[in-house]
């Protein structure tokens, strides 16, 4: 098949969603299917670029800039991002190339137009891989109320659902955001688990070994550092156990609340704290090797239910997890079900720090996780699940 996957998320950036894409798009190729990938990009001079990687051709499309700018430019930037992405594409070589198929993920949520424009010149179905229900979670966080803002991003929202033949949701908990009352009922939902392919592992710019942590077993936690992630749990977790001298925490990543637990850090004078800033895919692995836990986080508050990229990552390192996650998600079956770790979903750090020295202890009398881990991930969340099952959607009618 010919397929088109439209993003803003694609290598060299480091989001969890241009990883996931490169690894889908890579898949893809190898399982025979012709792959273009269309990618807004505010990086670039000239109105389109064209590259090959990897056996897929990526051309990237110039937009306006949307990161690192204040919250309405960016709105206005990605509303503008699908006229201005169809604008470019048509002056390109490939203009009146038509697709057996076209994939988008979101977020971002404004990319329906371009998506529509697509359909319509290619008479083909699309596939939607939504990863976050925007504007609800905003919603559930405090950020948003439900006033005319979230009228117009809800409007965005669901035109992009009307769009979708099949819209990948990423837990069956989801379903009640996509009822008759706001999507045609021909629109298929179903639950599409997020992915992530082995990876040759590079040396890791981190070495533990080399740091005040060195000789004790890591909690890491790797990734996005912000107010949906509810950072706040996890660094109370570590004041509670800094007089574990055997126990370190390690925080990779960036976010807006980076620079305010660097600052609590120091404060409280936590000798078990450490910060690095985000490393490339390929360091990931050599740095789990490094430790003995992978911590995940999300804000009880949420209503809205996900699975978080860095899981995927420690399922597939062989590495036990303790998480704390809001209550109903799909997470926590999946952890007690197969083994892999701990979960609380009642926001207590009390019961966090228990589960913590409990896997601690685990560990130290000799459980091993990894196979569990390891097995859970090749069965769960590997690209060519999730390639065969997209393929599938545009295979039936």
């Amino acid at each position: 098949m010919r397929i088109a996957l439209v993003t803003h998320h694609f290598p060299p950036m480091r989001t969890s969603g241009a990883v996931q894409l490169r690894d889908l798009s890579e898949e893809l190729v190898k399982q025979g299917h012709d792959v273009t990938v269309l990618l807004a990009s505010q990086d670039i001079s000239s109105n389109f670029s064209v590259e090959w990687v990897n056996g897929v051709r990526v051309i990237r499309l110039k937009c306006l800039k949307y990161l690192d700018v204040g919250y309405i430019k960016r709105t206005l930037a990605e509303l503008s991002m699908p006229f201005l992405m169809w604008k470019n594409f048509n002056k390109t070589a490939f203009a009146n190339e038509a697709w057996d198929g076209v994939v988008w993920y979101s977020p971002t949520i404004f990319l329906g137009p371009i998506i529509n424009f697509i359909k319509k010149r290619s008479g083909c179905r699309s596939y939607l891989i939504i990863r976050d229900i925007f504007p609800e979670w905003a919603v559930d966080m405090g950020i948003m109320r439900r006033g005319l803002p979230y009228v117009f991003f809800k409007a965005v929202a669901d035109y992009q659902y009307s769009v979708a033949n099949v819209i990948g949701i990423q837990s069956r908990s989801n379903d009640v955001y996509f009822t008759k009352k706001n999507i045609s009922a021909a629109i298929k939902v179903e639950v599409l688990n997020n992915w992530l392919s082995e990876t040759e592992s590079a040396r890791c710019s981190i070495n533990i070994e080399k740091t005040k942590l060195s000789g004790r077993k890591i909690f890491v936690y790797a990734g996005n550092m912000g107010l949906a992630q509810g950072m706040g749990q996890l660094f109370e977790l570590a004041q509670r156990l800094n007089n574990r001298s055997d126990i370190g925490f390690l925080f990779v990543g960036r976010g807006s609340d980076v620079k305010g637990l660097k600052q609590k850090a120091i404060e409280n004078c936590l000798d078990n704290v450490l910060f690095f800033d985000e490393i490339a895919s390929d360091e990931i692995p050599a740095l789990y090797e490094q430790c003995a836990v992978g911590l995940v986080s999300l804000d009880i508050r949420h209503k809205t239910h996900n699975i978080p990229g860095k899981f995927l990552s420690y399922m597939q390192s062989g590495l036990p997890v303790l998480a704390s996650v809001n209550p109903g998600n799909d997470i926590i079956g999946i952890i007690e079900s197969n083994d892999v770790g701990l979960v609380t979903s009642n926001g207590s750090v009390d019961d966090l720090a228990i589960l913590a020295t409990d896997l601690i202890d685990s560990i130290n009398n000799g459980k091993s996780y990894k196979c569990k881990c390891k097995e859970l991930s090749d069965a769960m969340f590997s690209s060519t699940v999730a390639a065969n099952q997209i393929i599938s959607a545009f295979s039936s009618n």
